[in-house]
């Protein structure tokens, strides 16, 4: 009886032990599940906010990609205006040779078609059009504005947004910090970026090869910048001495990309009348009815048979005379209009340009040039002081939404606007972290 009373009491302090334990344990269970809920809202708040930056990166490239492509658009708006301006040119100097009757508009008519003749009558209403072909006119100060939109305006918007990008992408994450936590201040959400390869993804590279060729592709497409070559011949014999000649009704021209990157057209139409004499035999005997050059550049040759010093008029001297003794021409064999060219290079008008401008594009040679990313870190104090890190990193990469129709792969470029966001794994771990947490 004595013993069992001295024992009585033990399990009682067993109890408190235990109850000790269990609640030291419990409010390590507490304070364990506070930092973890800490650290998941702020996980959570860190991706969307690296999303987001990653979103603006692709934003950017997107809308770099349509600012290139813009500017190939301007380059087609200049070669068309360049080639109205030609054609405007050529109506202003045909119409003034149809007022003298040089050749008269019936004979053309007669001898090629009433077509033809008709055409050459509507020169007619494009009296004084080459006088109005210069710079200063309309066309000339439309293509103007496009030249300047190229070299200053479009270069100085994709420079903006090149360089400020790290600053743009840096003010969105911390707006979608600051939504993610509105009971901090604005100031104490500072994530701070690291592996960042925005820096080395593009490079400002001048108008190439590569560029020219592109231009020249797409200007393919459009036919009133096509080359502009048909040859119109009466069915009559002429001369029994030349059975196989007949009068031609020869029209030339064409727009293209010159080798400086800058757009040249021209137009001529001449009627090339079949004459002989027992001095050269047949030949034909070319007379200008229309023409116009627009140089890439003053004082560019035309890039055809022509003459520096052709006369106005061979009232003087009769025509093969002055062919056999200041040109090279060939009278028989040949098939453009040299003398029309030759009034083209005395009465040229050219449009200031400096020709393709320089662009950013991917930079060459990278592992991963399809993609920029980026690491951000995050730190923040709980409520119980404690601090609480977080990591997220995201990419902006190339990616077509659907293949090509040709099956080939595409390199990342700047002129397809196929750039998106995603999360992508830290480069990091952070301080403390272990494998698998």
């Amino acid at each position: 009886m004595g013993r069992h009373s001295s024992q009585q009491g033990q399990v009682l302090v067993l109890g408190l032990v235990l109850t000790a334990v269990l609640g030291l344990a419990w409010l390590r269970y507490f304070s364990t599940g506070q930092v973890t809920a800490a650290k998941a809202r702020m996980v959570h708040g860190l991706d969307a906010a690296a999303y987001s930056g990653a979103l603006i990166q692709a934003r950017t490239l997107n809308f770099l990609a349509y600012l290139n492509r813009a500017q190939l658009a301007h380059q087609l708006a200049m070669a068309h205006l360049l080639t109205l301006g030609s054609w405007a040119h050529y109506g202003g100097t045909q119409a003034r040779r149809l007022a003298q009757g040089n050749p008269p508009a019936h004979l053309v008519g007669m001898l090629f078609g009433a077509s033809q003749g008709r055409a050459y009558l509507a020169a007619s209403a494009a009296a004084g059009l080459d006088l109005q072909a210069g710079a200063a006119g309309g066309a000339g100060q439309a293509f103007a504005a496009h030249e300047s939109f190229i070299h200053d305006h479009a270069r100085d918007v994709a420079d903006a947004l090149w360089r400020g990008l790290p600053q743009a992408r840096m003010a969105a994450m911390r707006q979608v910090l600051s939504a993610h936590y509105p009971d901090r201040p604005a100031q104490a959400l500072r994530p701070v970026v690291s592996g960042d390869t925005w820096p080395s993804l593009l490079q400002q590279r001048p108008a190439d090869a590569s560029l020219a060729a592109l231009v020249r592709d797409l200007a393919d497409l459009y036919p009133f910048l096509a080359p502009r070559d048909r040859t119109a011949r009466n069915t009559w014999v002429v001369d029994a001495r030349c059975p196989g000649m007949r009068h031609e009704l020869r029209r030339r021209g064409s727009t293209a990309l010159d080798a400086t990157g800058r757009w040249q057209a021209g137009d001529t139409q001449s009627f090339h009348a079949v004459r002989s004499n027992r001095w050269i035999g047949c030949y034909y005997r070319e007379y200008a009815m229309g023409w116009a050059w627009m140089p890439a550049q003053p004082g560019q040759a035309i890039g055809a048979d022509h003459a520096d010093d052709a006369p106005g008029d061979f009232s003087e001297q009769d025509f093969w005379r002055w062919v056999r003794a200041s040109t090279q021409w060939d009278l028989v064999g040949g098939r453009a209009n040299p003398l029309a060219n030759s009034y083209a290079m005395r009465d040229r008008q050219s449009w200031p340009s400096r020709g393709l401008a320089a662009y950013l594009d991917v930079a060459p040679g990278r592992d991963d040039a399809g993609t920029a990313g980026f690491t951000v870190d995050l730190s923040l104090q709980d409520e119980a002081g404690r601090t609480v890190h977080a990591r997220s990193a995201a990419q902006t990469r190339f990616s077509r939404p659907a293949p090509r129709l040709d099956g080939l792969d595409e390199r990342a470029n700047l002129f397809h606007p196929y750039w998106q966001a995603r999360l992508a794994p830290p480069l990091l771990s952070l301080p403390g972290d272990r494998p698998g947490d």
